[in-house]
């Protein structure tokens, strides 16, 4: 029975899964998406997000926090630069997983995990506005009667 289990060991020993989970947030804080299995990807979640909480407040021992678990330098940097600046406003879920489907070799399911705030297709506050067309069922202005027509001949056309 598994009474009380509820981290993933996902096949490793300890000192292998917190190293392989350091270099897989270090990975995606530095590219802020990368591929991986789904179980992976789920452990990971629960490794990074706390972490991404904890850099909103950019204090000396925040940093030194984040940094015991990653164990990267430059990773804590751009972490408390630029990732926490976008999702200061976030109260939490600062990473999605998206199933990929299945791998070729072993046929593992796949997935891709990203940081929310830096994909554009998926958000919702992206900078593209909507378009908004009203169409009604009588005539309106026709485009040529509204814009003058500005086709001039070409200089080959006006010799022939």
């Amino acid at each position: 029975m598994r009474h009380g289990k509820k981290i993933n060991h996902l096949g490793r020993k300890t000192a292998h899964r917190k190293s392989m989970l350091a270099n897989m947030a270090c990975s995606l804080i530095e590219h802020k998406r990368i591929n991986t299995t789904e179980a992976k990807a789920k452990a990971l979640r629960k490794f990074v997000e706390p972490l991404i909480t904890k850099s909103k407040a950019d204090t000396t021992h925040n940093r030194r926090v984040v940094f015991s678990y990653l164990r990267n330098k430059f990773a804590v940097t751009e972490l408390f630069k630029e990732v926490s600046v976008k999702v200061a406003d976030r109260p939490g879920g600062y990473v999605r997983i998206i199933k990929l489907g299945n791998r070729q070799g072993d046929n593992a399911p796949m997935a891709m995990v990203e940081l929310v705030d830096y994909n554009e297709l998926y958000n919702p506050k992206g900078t593209k506005a909507k378009k908004t067309t009203r169409r009604s069922r009588r005539g309106g202005k026709k485009v040529s009667d509204t814009a003058p027509d500005v086709t001039e001949a070409t200089p080959s056309q006006e010799e022939e």
